[in-house]
């Protein structure tokens, strides 16, 4: 079906999601092994993504959260910065912004009708278009730098198309195993598919499994290569009101740091190593990053870029927390955070997608607290009925509710107001949530 010129934005929107093979509405059928499209996609256009500076950054967990920290210590250095993530949680326009702010409708609309020759040729996936969708709207407005978050994988994501100033992966866990491989050695090699000629590499965690495979690629490429964790760690950390205050050790100089950050969730501990040492390597390269910079962007990263779901407190008493954890690593991080934690009874709201490790995150998952099985409107979802099914099996007990409000609406009147209630397991699952409408009934 040609586009029609004279479509609205949902109405372009809505083209995008049923033209395309859509990775959240299908699976693993909307993935594209090759660079195939995106190279020919960005050459229709005039090669926007070599118009402006970037970094690159993959990784299983963590890429999102380090993605928007080093966006706003960017920002808030004076740069005009540019932000490329997935997938959205409310507004497809989420992926893409500059200096906080999201890409426009009119942008996206114009976009798809210029595109639109080329996606009756290639026909090609939702998420290259999205790519090129926002390299071209990077190269128009003339940012300065750009931060790219990976989709899937790194060798042979549409986003690796570009020749970062820094290439950046947090770590290696166990997630899109039918795509990436059976073994952390494996997936790292994907992983590790970014690493470009000469250019400098941070590895975010240091594990026994992976390191040779980055340092080997490294060494390939001629790219130096800085494991973060081994530059700096972690010596205290407290909360307070629903921030993180961290105290950080430098190895070269003995020297102590304090950061407060806006990302609460204790895993966030890493996620700022790794921040701390990227920006270490690009003021090498040249940019300018003072530490007031630093400072500020951590402190207020949601406020600059619109960063959610990441240990994100939506009510009080009870507590109401989203958390977009949905693979085996992220949910250890979460599980690990409901430890530290002070409540009186543990509500979890649940809800999967069908191709993760379904069995290996309900086994982990604590037997005391009851369960709200639900499952997010998207055709990837896992029915409620059989999460629920899945889970007695691992005696996590509980009833199914076919939309998350429901959940979350019976969650609120059987907790009492020193209970915690969590929502987690899938991002599609965070995105539905009205948080707007919960705290409007506070």
């Amino acid at each position: 079906m040609p586009y029609l010129c004279c479509m609205t934005y949902q109405e372009t929107l809505d083209y995008l999601y049923h033209r395309l093979p859509m990775f959240s509405r299908i699976g693993s059928a909307a993935y594209k092994k090759d660079l195939i499209n995106t190279l020919e996609l960005c050459s229709s256009l005039g090669n926007p993504e070599r118009k402006f500076k970037t970094i690159h950054i993959a990784g299983t967990n963590g890429k999102g959260s380090v993605s928007h920290m080093l966006a706003a210590i960017l920002q808030k250095s004076g740069y005009k910065t540019g932000l490329y993530t997935s997938p959205h949680l409310k507004d497809f326009r989420e992926r893409i912004k500059i200096n906080g702010n999201m890409v426009s409708e009119d942008f996206v609309i114009r976009f798809t009708k210029e595109i639109d020759p080329m996606i009756n040729v290639l026909s090609p996936s939702f998420f290259e278009i999205t790519v090129a969708m926002a390299f071209q709207y990077f190269a128009e407005n003339q940012v300065d730098i750009a931060v790219i978050e990976t989709g899937l994988g790194g060798r042979l994501d549409s986003t690796n198309v570009i020749t970062p100033e820094l290439s950046v992966i947090t770590n290696i866990g166990w997630d899109h195993m039918n795509l990436l491989g059976n073994t952390l050695q494996a997936i790292a090699g994907e992983k590790a598919g970014i690493i470009k000629k000469n250019i400098p590499v941070i590895i975010g965690e240091t594990q026994l499994e992976t390191k040779d495979i980055f340092i080997q690629k490294a060494k390939a490429e001629n790219a130096p290569i800085t494991f973060a964790d081994q530059q700096r760690y972690v010596a205290n950390w407290a909360y307070d009101h629903h921030q993180l205050k961290v105290d950080v050790l430098e190895n070269s100089s003995r020297d102590q740091f304090h950061y407060q950050l806006e990302l609460p969730g204790h895993y966030q501990t890493k996620n700022l190593v790794t921040v701390l040492e990227s920006v270490h390597q690009l003021q090498k390269k040249g940019w300018v990053i003072h530490n007031t910079a630093v400072l500020d962007g951590l402190a207020n990263t949601k406020k600059i870029t619109g960063l959610h779901g990441r240990w994100e407190t939506i009510h009080l008493q009870p507590e109401v927390i989203l958390d977009v954890a949905h693979n085996e690593t992220g949910m250890q991080q979460v599980i690990s955070q409901l430890e530290l934690m002070q409540y009186n009874n543990l509500h979890i709201i649940l809800g999967m997608v069908k191709d993760k490790e379904i069995d290996n995150v309900l086994s982990m998952m604590p037997q005391t607290a009851k369960y709200y099985f639900t499952q997010a409107h998207i055709p990837r979802a896992l029915p409620a009925e059989i999460l629920a099914e899945t889970g007695r099996s691992f005696s996590l007990n509980g009833k199914s509710y076919n939309d998350v409000h429901l959940a979350l609406e019976d969650a609120l009147t059987h907790a009492h107001k020193d209970d915690l209630i969590l929502v987690c397991g899938s991002v599609f699952l965070v995105g539905e949530v009205d948080t707007a409408r919960l705290k409007k009934n506070q």
